[in-house]
C-alpha cells in the first residue's frame, strides 16, 4: 500500500475504541496498539515526524508495513484488554523491541482455595521460569503466549497480559474490582483468622468500601468466589460476550430460587458491562466525559508552557496536578526541536504532539495553555486531528504576568480555578528553572 492508500484506509476507521495491526509483507502482524479513537491514532503513524513523536523504531515499522487492520471494542477498557491479549498470542516484533520481557505488567491469578488477584511485572514472571513461545501471524489460531496462562508449577492459575501501559492497567484494575470485588494479599481468609486464636473474623479495608466480597470475614463460600474468578478471567481472556451469557443464565437462576439479591447483582454486574465506557457508573463522584481509560484518574490536568530568552535557546514543560495536589514526580521537559524562534504557538504544538505519544502516560481529563485564542487554537485542532476529546483551556495574563482571567471550556466540568491556576503557575516555574539550567549548560561548554 502507499501511503496515500494508507491513509485512505485510515479515514475509513471507525471514531471509536478498539485495537489496530501493523501488518507485513505476508500478513504478519509487526505491531499492535490499542486507541481511543482507532481513526485518529492511526493517522498519527502518518505524520512526517514521525521518528520524533514516537521513535526511530516505529518509524521502520510504519515504512515495513503492507496493510492495517482492526478490532473495534465497546470500551477502553476492553481495548486495553484485547490488546495485552494479542500482543501476548502473537508477539510482534516491534512491539517486543519497543520492551523487552522484564518491563511487560501482568495480571497473576494465584491457585490457592481463594485465589489472590495481583499485578506482577515480567522481571519477576521470568525469575519464576514462565516459558516463552514464537510470534504468530494474523492469519494462525491463537496459542498460548510470551508467558503460559495455567502454571501451577509457579503457582498460579492464570497470568494475564503482557500490557504496555502499567498506569493503565492499574486504573483498569480499580475500575474491575468495582464491577467483580476480589481478595488480595492484604486480606486475610477467616479461617486463617480463627486458625491463628482470633475471637471474630476482621474485614479487611477493601470489604468496607465494597471491593472484597468479604472472604476475611467468611461472607463467601468457596464456590461463589471461584464463580468471581472465573468471571474476571473471562473478561481477561476477551471473552466478554461469554461472560454476558453466564451472568445472564445465572441471574435467572438466581431469580428462579427468589435469590433476589443476587440476581440484582448480576444484573448490575451485566449493565455495568455493557456500559463500561460510562466512568461516572462506576465512579459516582467524576462524573464527567472519558477521552480513554487513563482519564478514569480523578481530575489530573496537566499544563504547558514555553520558556525562551528573545527567542532563542526555547524549551518546553509539562505539569500535573491531581485532586488538588501538584505531582511532581509527573512533570516532564522537552528541548524544542522544530519550531522557529518566537513561534510559542508552534512550540506548544511540538510539545503536545511530543506527549500525545506517549501511550504509556494517563491522558488528562483537562489541558491547561499558557495563552488566549491562539495557544487554545493550536491544541484544540492537533486533539481533533488525533481524535482525541479533551478539554482545553487558557489562562491570560495582565502585562505583570499575573492571571487575569481563564478562557475555554472549564465551566461544566467541574475543575476548580485554583486547580487549573496552580497547574499554570507550576508550568511557568518549571519551563523558567528548565530554561535557566539549560542556558547555563550552553554558556558553559
Amino acid at each position: 500500500m502507499t501511503l496515500d492508500q494508507f491513509k485512505a484506509k485510515a479515514k475509513k476507521m471507525p471514531d471509536e475504541p478498539g485495537v489496530y495491526f501493523f501488518l507485513g509483507p505476508k500478513k504478519e502482524v509487526l505491531y499492535i496498539g490499542k486507541a481511543t479513537s482507532l481513526r485518529g491514532r492511526v493517522r498519527s503513524y502518518f505524520a512526517s515526524d514521525i521518528a520524533e513523536v514516537r521513535s526511530q523504531l516505529i518509524a521502520n515499522m510504519v515504512a515495513k508495513a503492507k496493510s492495517i487492520d482492526w478490532r473495534q471494542t465497546d470500551s477502553v477498557l476492553e481495548a486495553l484488554i484485547l490488546e495485552a491479549h494479542l500482543i501476548k498470542n502473537y508477539k510482534p516484533h516491534y512491539n517486543t523491541d519497543e520492551k523487552d520481557d522484564k518491563s511487560w505488567n501482568y495480571v497473576v491469578i494465584s491457585n490457592e482455595e481463594f485465589p489472590i488477584i495481583e499485578l506482577k511485572r515480567g522481571k519477576e514472571l521470568l525469575g519464576e521460569g514462565l516459558r516463552k513461545t514464537t510470534p504468530l501471524s494474523l492469519d494462525e489460531p491463537l496459542q498460548k503466549g510470551s508467558f503460559a496462562s495455567a502454571t501451577e508449577q509457579n503457582g498460579y492459575l492464570h497470568v494475564f497480559g503482557p500490557f504496555p501501559h502499567g498506569l493503565q492497567l492499574k486504573e483498569a484494575m480499580k475500575l474491575v474490582r468495582k464491577i467483580f470485588p476480589y481478595h488480595d494479599a492484604k486480606c486475610v481468609p477467616c479461617d486463617v483468622q480463627m486458625a491463628k486464636g482470633a475471637k471474630r473474623c476482621r474485614p479487611c479495608f477493601n470489604r468496607s468500601i465494597g471491593l472484597c466480597p468479604g472472604v476475611c470475614t467468611g461472607e463467601v463460600s468457596r464456590a461463589e468466589y471461584q464463580k468471581i474468578i472465573r468471571r474476571i478471567a473471562l473478561f481477561f481472556e476477551a471473552k466478554k460476550p461469554t461472560l454476558i451469557k453466564s451472568l445472564e443464565r445465572d441471574m435467572k437462576l438466581a431469580a428462579k430460587a427468589e435469590n433476589f439479591e443476587e440476581a440484582a447483582l448480576l444484573r448490575k454486574q451485566m449493565f455495568a458491562l455493557n456500559h463500561i465506557q460510562d466512568v461516572s457508573l462506576i465512579k459516582d463522584e467524576y462524573k464527567s466525559p472519558s477521552t480513554s481509560l487513563g482519564t478514569i484518574r480523578p481530575w489530573r490536568i496537566e499544563a504547558y508552557d514555553v520558556a525562551h530568552l528573545r527567542g532563542s535557546a526555547a524549551v518546553g514543560v509539562m505539569t500535573v496536578v491531581e485532586e488538588g495536589a501538584a505531582q511532581p514526580s509527573e512533570y516532564r521537559k522537552f528541548r524544542l526541536r522544530q519550531a522557529k524562534a518566537g513561534d510559542d504557538p508552534g512550540a506548544l504544538k511540538e510539545i503536545l504532539s511530543r506527549r500525545l505519544g506517549h501511550d504509556e502516560w494517563p491522558l488528562p481529563r483537562l489541558i491547561v495553555v499558557d495563552g488566549a485564542t491562539a495557544q487554545i487554537n493550536v491544541a484544540e485542532s492537533l486533539l481533533k486531528e488525533l481524535g482525541m476529546k479533551i478539554p482545553v483551556v487558557g489562562v491570560v495574563k495582565d502585562e505583570k504576568h499575573r492571571p487575569r482571567e481563564i478562557r475555554g471550556f472549564s465551566a461544566t466540568l467541574g475543575a476548580g480555578e485554583r486547580d487549573i491556576l496552580l497547574a499554570n503557575a507550576e508550568a511557568h516555574r518549571y519551563a523558567i528553572g528548565y530554561h535557566r539550567s539549560s542556558s547555563r549548560r550552553e554558556l558553559l561548554s
